[in-house]
């Protein structure tokens, strides 16, 4: 099923079977998202979707693609990057009893882990939320054009608050 942008889907659909999805956003969606992520151009932004049933939510994986265009962080001129990733996020509902609990004041980060379900506000899923969330994940923090390297500027000279008197003093006559 081709959707339109943006999606949302329930999670209601979901417990009935699997929802699968592809997702292509139209111009205007792409100018808004690349001015929310700072991007000059988002040329081409698709996805697709596949959601199935997991504990009492739902499981989302996905691959998108995109044509972005940023700005080079070194010379500022234009930089076009292809990004194809997949993806993937589980969803809980609210309330749900599966949810992880925030009753420990530690946090233990394993690098390796899967990483915890998103629990939800209301019982629809944003599709079109998560793609661009997973979009601004993959973009270049610091996109660096290759071969463009940074020139230090000259240190400023260091004048003496005196310096600009020095130029107002009038040249002693001889004596």
């Amino acid at each position: 099923m081709t959707a339109g942008w943006p999606k949302s889907v329930t999670l209601g659909e979901v417990s009935r079977g699997v929802v699968s999805l592809e997702l292509a956003a139209d111009e205007a969606s792409r100018k808004k998202i690349a001015k929310t992520l700072g991007l000059e151009a988002l040329g081409k932004l698709e996805a697709k979707v596949k959601l199935t049933a997991w504990l009492d939510g739902a499981e989302m994986k996905g691959r998108l693609k995109a044509e972005v265009v940023q700005t080079c962080s070194v010379s500022a001129e234009s930089l076009p990057a292809k990004i194809d990733a997949d993806f993937m996020v589980r969803l809980l509902p609210p309330g749900s009893p599966n949810a992880p609990s925030d009753d420990s004041p530690e946090i233990d980060i394993e690098h390796d882990a899967e990483d915890q379900p998103d629990v939800l506000e209301t019982e629809t899923v944003d599709v079109s939320g998560y793609v661009i969330e997973h979009l601004s994940l993959e973009l270049d923090p610091f996109p660096r054009k290759a071969g463009a390297e940074f020139v230090q500027p000259p240190e400023p000279v260091d004048l003496s608050p005196f310096a600009a008197l020095k130029s107002l003093q009038k040249p002693k006559a001889d004596e």
